[in-house]
């Protein structure tokens, strides 16, 4: 739904310690006017004051999403599905932004036939995006927790069946801290490679080589979600989902 989301309560909080009352009032300011703005269609508006709140205060998933209900408001579906794609990148349990995003894809010329990896790794991202990196750190200290409270249920009670609930309450809990921990990390991972980006220019032709005499392989558009294998010269060697490979300028992308 293309709704704008108000819930900044956590970013406001953050500023409110770091930066005292008077950055509060002033974001504060800019969301009002931002939220403004989309009610009354100003979509420009909306943007620009977006921006200039993930210029001074930095970013976060909603802001990602607002900022990409306002693109396709604009009927700009490249920087609406990059938007959307990093509000998936930092919160992948948004289930909003992960059906405009495929609305927004519908818009777009190419539609790519993906190819699915192993049921497997299909299933162990699916885990791994339930939940965002810091969901997934906050479990992990729950169940260490839990973990903790088992053994000292196992070790300073005299009742046998107390002393099996705490063993093997300890390890499951352990069992899944490891879990939440893995996950955590696959998250984090996740976030700091980056290699994924969004095609901005419209049509672009996708050469054998990093090179305008590069042989031409086939052509791409905009919206089009690549991942970057590697970079030469300003060139850029990108892999589609469907396992196509080539070469294309790099200022003709925008990292998620």
């Amino acid at each position: 739904m293309l709704i704008v989301k108000r819930n900044f309560l956590a970013l406001i909080s953050l500023v409110l310690v770091s930066f005292g009352c008077g950055k509060t009032y002033a974001q504060q300011e800019l969301l009002d006017a931002a939220a403004a703005a989309y009610d009354s269609a100003q979509y420009q508006r909306t943007i620009d004051a977006y921006e200039q709140i993930a210029t001074q205060y930095g970013v976060n998933p909603e802001l990602f999403y607002n900022l990409g209900n306002a693109y396709y408001k604009q009927k700009n579906y490249p920087k609406a599905i990059l938007n959307y794609e990093r509000c998936l990148l930092y919160d992948p349990s948004n289930v909003d932004a992960r059906e405009n995003v495929e609305l927004a894809r519908l818009q777009c010329v190419d539609k790519i036939e993906a190819i699915e990896p192993m049921f497997f790794v299909t299933w162990s991202n699916g885990i791994r995006d339930s939940f965002s990196c810091d969901t997934w750190g906050k479990l992990a200290i729950l169940f260490f927790l839990l973990f903790i409270a088992g053994c000292g249920t196992y070790f300073f009670t005299h009742r046998t069946a107390r002393r099996k609930l705490g063993f093997y309450g300890a390890l499951l809990a352990i069992v899944l801290c490891l879990v939440c921990i893995h996950y955590a990390g696959a998250q984090r991972d996740h976030i700091l490679q980056r290699d994924y980006a969004i095609v901005m220019t419209p049509s672009v032709i996708v050469r054998s080589s990093p090179a305008e005499s590069g042989t031409q392989l086939f052509t791409i558009h905009e919206g089009l979600k690549v991942r970057v294998r590697s970079t030469l010269s300003g060139w850029s060697e990108i892999e589609l989902t469907d396992g196509q490979v080539g070469w294309m300028p790099s200022e003709g992308l925008e990292v998620i």
